[in-house]
């Protein structure tokens, strides 16, 4: 009977092995495709969020009041509607009647603005659909990147303003350096009390490890064909006229990026405000950054009341692969943040 354990255990063993290679190659390809995900075949997603917030609001009536009471409300609430409809019936036509729409959108930026492939289609679909008196909410949190990548993303926003839909930028937690060229491009800039805003300037870095190598006898060739082609290298020897055409570039794409944000905020002070520094919220509705100080809560439930609310979202089919991958990076960053909750104390 010892020869049955063993193979048990050597059955366990083996599955283990066999289940984490699974994983394993199911993240890596993850990994890969996930640059290549928003080029499949996806659609818009389009969630009624005055339907949401009606059913949580009911289920919370239905747990805090008497059966009497809540059955009263519930006879009351349909007294209202049945009169509401009545009264929108009278209108001359449907969309008279009708309540305004609103549109929210989410933009969750990364270094390379990668979230903008799903925007654009969002915003094509609200262009190609749009009604009188719509209105858009964009939830943004970005704390800037690429040059070219943000600079598309504050493109896509315009798109909405000039197919005429009122566009309010939301920033609970930080719109900075690029996150803020797409925020400026709104309505209204509203921003939470401790949200980043601001950081309007421009930074690059570049390692260079040529005394490295030259202290290692290793010669490296940079050959270009055209005076700037390259300005600075990692490998190769700079020279004081190439930082300085490298700092040219960038005083070159400060002064765009400033353009940019006076362009559309014509009365902020933008020589005091860009200087790469960054604000808190409350700091920044001083500096003439944001508009409004609230969260993007406050703004959904104000529309709630009075209009039709809509979440709009790009949706594409996941593969097995990005499933397995996206399973085993969860489990992973989860069992990390434990082990680090327990070795760090966290601050404010």
């Amino acid at each position: 009977m010892e020869w049955i354990a063993d193979y048990g255990v050597f059955l366990l063993k083996s599955v283990t092995v066999l289940v984490a290679f699974i994983v394993f190659i199911g993240f890596v390809a993850s990994l890969s495709q996930r640059q290549k995900s928003d080029q499949r075949d996806g659609h818009v997603k389009i969630q009624s969020l005055n339907d949401d917030h009606e059913d949580n609001l009911d289920e919370f009536l239905a747990s805090v009041l008497e059966p009497e009471a809540y059955k009263q409300h519930k006879k009351d609430e349909k007294k209202a509607k049945k009169a509401q409809a009545k009264k929108a019936g009278k209108k001359d036509s449907p969309e008279e009647g009708a309540r305004p729409r609103v549109f929210v959108m989410d933009f969750d930026g990364d270094i390379k603005a990668s979230a903008v492939e799903g925007l654009r289609r969002e915003i094509s679909t609200l262009v190609a659909n749009k009604l009188e008196g719509d209105s858009v909410i964009l939830r943004l949190e970005s704390p800037g990147g690429m040059v070219h990548s943000y600079g598309l993303a504050a493109s896509q926003l315009d798109r909405i303003k000039k197919a005429g839909i009122k566009l309010r930028v939301s920033v609970d937690a930080v719109a900075a350096s690029g996150g803020y060229m797409m925020a400026c491009v709104a309505d209204e800039i509203v921003a939470a009390p401790f949200s980043v805003i601001g950081s309007i300037g421009v930074v690059a870095q570049v390692p260079n490890v040529h005394r490295l190598l030259k202290k290692n006898d290793v010669d490296v060739e940079v050959l270009t064909a055209g005076k700037y082609k390259r300005t600075l290298t990692v490998l190769g020897e700079n020279t004081e006229e190439g930082r300085q055409k490298f700092i040219d570039d960038l005083e070159s794409t400060h002064a765009l990026f400033k353009t940019f944000v006076q362009e559309h905020r014509p009365r902020l002070d933008i020589e005091a405000v860009a200087t790469g520094e960054i604000w808190y919220g409350k700091e920044a509705i001083d500096k003439g950054l944001v508009d409004r100080i609230a969260t993007s809560d406050d703004l959904i439930l104000e529309a709630l009341k009075t209009s039709q609310v809509f979440r709009v979202s790009y949706e594409h089919k996941k593969t097995l692969a990005e499933r397995l991958g996206f399973a085993a990076e969860q489990g992973v960053l989860k069992a990390f943040e434990q082990l680090l909750a327990q070795q760090t104390k966290r601050w404010f």
